[in-house]
């Protein structure tokens, strides 16, 4: 019998839209800065002095490298510094050598040919401490936005705008604030009316949501599009994530009541020496700090995901280009490539930071070998609650000086798939992750068979970041009624965990944008 078309459309329908329901589609980073030289120590590694990055054939081969990493947006940093130019300005002398391709004209073209967007900086008068407030600057930034519009808006990968050297926009964006930049934005409409203009403002953490003039500041701004930086890498506030994740939430309310776009600027990196110091280089941070970065922006609601930043920091190991690769990088391009491929634990990971997973362990029986200390355990390993990046949340259970040895009752015996575990690290606490994890079955609670050991990642680039990762053995075909998990404490100081997983549900978190 033949099945009727209109059937055949509904039941096509109920699968599209379950797959779209099912998916947690975290938003992968589809922009990213640009920087065209070493000014200090920040840029040592993004920008090595020894490196000539006004060569064309880097900015050419570099941005066919990005695009094929995903990303859609290049956002230049600036187009000028200390008085020279890195574009053929007619008031400026050039900071490149004279007969050659500039850079800015390298990265125009090479977008052209690899279908990326560019937003084009509008600084700096003078550096990177330029008063964006000041007049004086302010008359330069536009001189600087009339050459380069006369000499790059004709590009098909010209898309907008970039007004440089932020404002704070907590507690709420002056006054100040806002008349600079719509100054800037009503001449970038003026000379390039279908342009986006994009600002990236920093102080989030000291806004405050609940005074009407942080959103009456937001609306009076002309611009097209917001991207607020997270201020995760710069670390501004311990444990930061939870606050960022919280504020974006309150962004997203804010930004519906208007017609600017929400897009969150994610720092991808984190700090060699000092914090938030100039004589500090910039580092790729360990990646599911990052990857918790992207999730909760997503969740939050963000339209787009751009981050100081991918260039420079998740460079491809095999680059022929000649940045972004301190010895110590690791697997930051790895990591980042694999978690957009749904490889290893990371969609697993990445699914535990919507707090939705089911799994076969909720509620069941737990045996602690050694019990955990009463100032972190108010809660067990498998009640379906997990903890945040903040050692002081209780779902978090500490072991402290001793392995941990936990055993799940599963009340009878059943397939197991997939078993893992979740830990917190914070060095500053003296919190680490285990340096590997025993994962093990028995039918009878007393005879136990191995079936995976996982030696964790132990990132190098931990001296004040708090994230968390995950221990997992998947692809298993066995039976059996409890489940151990060993953990060796090989620092020998804190462990914390919150939730061991059996056979958890993952919905759709293999799928990104």
């Amino acid at each position: 019998m033949k099945t009727p078309f209109k059937i055949i459309i509904m039941a096509f329908l109920l699968v599209v839209t379950g797959m779209a329901q099912a998916q947690n589609m975290t938003k992968h980073v589809r922009g990213t800065f640009i920087n065209f030289v070493y000014q200090d120590e920040r840029n040592k590694y993004m920008n090595p002095a020894e490196v000539d990055e006004t060569s064309p054939e880097l900015w050419r081969l570099k941005i066919k490298e990005l695009s094929a990493m995903g990303i859609e947006y290049v956002i230049l940093m600036f187009v000028a510094n200390d008085g020279k130019s890195y574009y053929p300005s007619a008031f400026m002398p050039h900071a490149y050598p004279a007969g050659r391709e500039s850079p800015v004209e390298a990265i125009m073209n090479s977008a052209d040919e690899n279908g990326v967007k560019v937003f084009m900086s509008t600084g700096w008068a003078k550096d990177q401490d330029d008063n964006p407030r000041l007049p004086e600057v302010r008359a330069l930034q536009i001189k600087i936005m009339h050459e380069t519009a006369s000499l790059f808006s004709k590009h098909k990968s010209f898309y907008g705008w970039y007004l440089p050297c932020e404002d704070v926009v907590g507690p709420y964006l002056s006054q100040q604030a806002v008349d600079a930049a719509n100054s800037l934005t009503a001449e970038a409409k003026s000379l390039t009316p279908g342009a986006k203009v994009l600002i990236s403002p920093y102080g989030l953490r000291t806004a405050k949501f609940d005074d009407g003039r942080f959103a009456e500041q937001i609306a009076k701004l002309k611009v097209d599009i917001i991207a607020y930086q997270d201020e995760i890498g710069c670390v501004v506030e311990p444990m930061p994530l939870p606050h960022m994740k919280e504020n974006f939430r309150h962004l997203r309310e804010v930004h519906n009541k208007t017609k600017i776009e929400l897009w969150s600027n994610d720092e991808s990196f984190t700090w060699e020496k000092g914090l938030n110091t100039r004589p500090s280089a910039l580092i790729p941070a360990p990646f599911p700090r990052f990857l918790s970065q992207l999730s909760g922006v997503t969740k939050a609601g963000v339209d787009e995901v751009i981050s100081f930043a991918i260039c420079g920091i998740f460079d491809k190991p095999d680059s022929k280009i000649p940045i972004g690769q301190p010895v110590f990088a690791g697997n930051a391009y790895k990591d980042y490539m694999d978690w957009k491929e749904g490889k290893g634990r990371w969609p697993l990971l990445e699914a535990s930071y919507y707090e939705n997973i089911k799994h076969d362990a909720i509620s069941k029986p737990v045996i602690l070998v050694y019990p955990s200390s009463p100032a972190y355990s108010d809660g067990n390993l498998t009640d379906g609650k997990l903890g945040t990046e903040d050692y002081t949340d209780k779902h978090w259970l500490g072991f402290e000086k001793n392995d941990m040895i936990v055993t799940v009752d599963l009340g009878m015996n059943q397939q197991i798939k997939t078993v893992s575990a979740r830990f917190l690290t914070y060095k500053l606490k003296s919190i680490f992750l285990p340096t590997s994890v025993e994962f093990s079955i028995s039918d009878d609670g007393k005879k136990f068979k191995s079936i995976k050991t996982v030696i964790m990642d132990q990132y190098l680039n931990d001296r004040y970041d708090c994230w968390i990762d995950i221990a997992m053995a998947d692809q298993l075909n066995e039976n059996a009624r409890f489940v151990r998990v060993y953990a060796i404490n090989g620092i020998g100081q804190w462990i914390f965990a919150d939730e061991i997983l059996i056979n958890p549900e993952i919905p759709g978190s293999a799928s990104h944008q």
